[in-house]
């Protein structure tokens, strides 16, 4: 693409449009002005959605990002505007999610001199970005952006941000885009290593008691079909990481359940009993592995990761394959030979068992004048069959939808997992709907998050974003209480939070919203929500003291896993 005597802030318009960007998320001022006039001219081509806040516009991107699998376009000006930006970066960093963020910056001829809205974003975002650049001179621009979509989409993903000083975006030069394919001593993905396979396969077809765990990495590499074809040839019980749930279908029988604090008992305590234990595509972080010294020590472990980093960071590996998982597992299926292991799988379906009796029926059972959280989660699973992309922030409800919905379709799980974002689920939720409007998009969130991103219900109401919003209330922080209640002796220290009338306050953003306190109308609520062909709001009442098992206690390990 080529054009002469064009603006920078133009080049900036053209560069995403060469890169197919479709949609931004931002919200102007006075460092970014140039780049929003140059929009104006090219709102029939790249539509930008106007949040009320640029934490929202960063996990807007993310939740765009995580349905369409490319990158997700946020923008801010300088100052304040840049710095909002920064903890959608960091979640972005660590759950390894393509967004390229676009700031504007004081006028090259001012850095350094504390001018009106001048911050150092370089510095600031240098540890939470996989690259960031700042552009001091026009033609620099398509060069920085192409740049910034390579990195952010290539090897293992993540965040990058692009600060444009003012007299960049408002200078005239010969614009000339050409997308970046390599980058001098960048190697985003490495060539499998077949030695490396062929031990794997060795140790896989010599196991008794295999237990293979997928995370984000399945999902970013698309090996979903591969993870399927290993486990149904291989005979092999396959859990989930928190990140890479929907990887594989809940029904499916070599499905064995959700890793970590909160997740299934059987996988948890059976990770204690594997003898060669196959990650995939994960990172071993401590919600998953608990105390570390009490973790998988009797198994050989074969780790599949794109990331060098992460190999041996946390767990010994006896087999590392650095490679993408999708490639590694293609290269690694036609070495497996078929195998069952009836005695193997029979242990996961008795931890079942014992899970379902202490846990999952006390949770279902109708026992509390209030539905319980579990109780909405099954029932909304049931309702849309697991097919829906289900948003999660951060905190009880998170944990139960995790545990309860089940997933029946990939790319439909949508949560902030290592940075533990609350305020996420929201503007994430828009985002995952406006890159996916085809799909039924359901926000599920708790009163404490959802008021922290609850502006963005203006995004929905000026451009009739259809997200079904779930808000589980039991006026209490619940999961900071939950382990105040269990661990501090029930001193719930600043846990109860009083709320507004939410239900008034969605209304006031012409938002169709509903209460409900009680079961017998939960059902048909529900419903009406799915059904609605608008954005709607439903608040259900839950019980206040409700507690989320299985859980891992901190500093335990996944042996200790309380049931009750």
């Amino acid at each position: 693409m080529e054009k002469k005597g064009i603006s920078g802030a133009e080049a900036v318009v053209l560069s995403l449009l060469a890169e197919g960007v479709e949609c931004v998320f931002g919200y102007p001022g006075g460092a970014i002005m140039p780049v929003y006039d140059a929009l104006y001219d090219y709102r029939d081509r790249l539509q930008h959605f106007l949040v009320r806040h640029e934490q929202g516009a960063a996990h807007a991107a993310q939740g765009y990002a995580r349905v369409q699998r490319r990158a997700g376009v946020c923008m801010a000006t300088s100052g304040p505007g840049a710095t909002n930006l920064i903890t959608g970066i960091a979640d972005a960093m660590i759950d390894s999610t393509p967004i390229v963020c676009i700031t504007g910056q004081v006028g090259k001829h001012l850095l350094g001199t504390d001018a009106f809205q001048e911050t150092d974003v370089i510095g600031i975002s240098m540890p939470i970005t996989k690259w960031n650049y700042q552009v001091t001179r026009a033609e620099e621009i398509p060069e920085a952006i192409a740049k910034a979509f390579y990195i952010a989409q290539s090897g293992r993903p993540g965040p990058v941000l692009i600060d444009i000083t003012k007299n960049a975006q408002t200078e005239f030069f010969d614009f000339q885009y050409r997308k970046c394919t390599k980058i001098r001593s960048y190697f985003p993905k490495r060539k499998v290593d077949l030695s490396s396979v062929e031990r794997a396969a060795d140790l896989i077809n010599n196991a008794e008691r295999p237990f293979m765990l997928i995370g984000q990495g399945v999902v970013l590499s698309g090996a979903q079909a591969e993870v399927k074809e290993m486990a149904e040839k291989a005979g092999i019980p396959v859990a989930s990481t928190l990140l890479g749930l929907s990887a594989m279908s809940v029904h499916h029988p070599q499905y064995v359940g959700y890793l970590g604090m909160h997740g299934n008992y059987g996988p948890n305590v059976l990770t204690n009993e594997c003898d060669v234990l196959i990650a995939v595509g994960m990172r071993f972080d401590d919600r998953v592995t608990g105390r570390l010294d009490g973790y998988a020590k009797q198994a050989k472990v074969i780790h599949i990761e794109i990331d060098p980093a992460e190999i041996d960071k946390n767990v010994k590996t006896e087999v590392a394959v650095v490679a993408d998982a999708k490639e590694a597992l293609q290269a690694l299926l036609p070495l497996l030979e078929v195998k069952r292991y009836p005695e193997w799988m029979a242990k996961f379906k008795e931890c079942d068992a014992t899970e379902r009796e202490k846990v999952i029926l006390k949770d279902f059972a109708p026992t509390t004048s209030l539905p319980k959280m579990a109780e909405v989660i099954h029932m909304l699973s049931q309702l849309t069959q697991g097919k829906a992309i289900i948003a999660t922030d951060v905190g009880q409800h998170q944990m139960m939808a995790t545990r309860y919905y089940e997933f029946d379709e990939p790319y439909s799980n949508i949560t902030s997992g290592g940075l533990g974002t609350m305020g996420f689920c929201l503007p994430a939720a828009i985002g995952a709907k406006v890159g996916r409007p085809d799909r039924q998009v359901v926000a599920v969130v708790g009163d404490g998050g959802f008021q922290m991103t609850l502006q963005e219900l203006g995004v929905i109401m000026q451009y009739n974003i259809p997200v079904k919003i779930l808000v589980l209330n039991n006026n209490f922080l619940g999961m900071v209480r939950q382990w105040q209640q269990l661990f501090f002796d029930r001193r719930y220290s600043s846990v109860d939070i009083q709320n507004p009338d939410f239900v008034k306050l969605a209304e006031s953003y012409y938002i169709p919203a509903r209460r409900v306190d009680n079961r017998e109308e939960l059902g048909e609520a529900l419903e009406e929500m799915l059904n609605s062909q608008s954005a709607y709001f439903l608040e259900v009442m839950v019980e206040k003291e409700d507690n989320v098992f299985p859980m891992v206690p901190a500093g335990a390990s996944v042996a200790e896993i309380r049931l009750e």
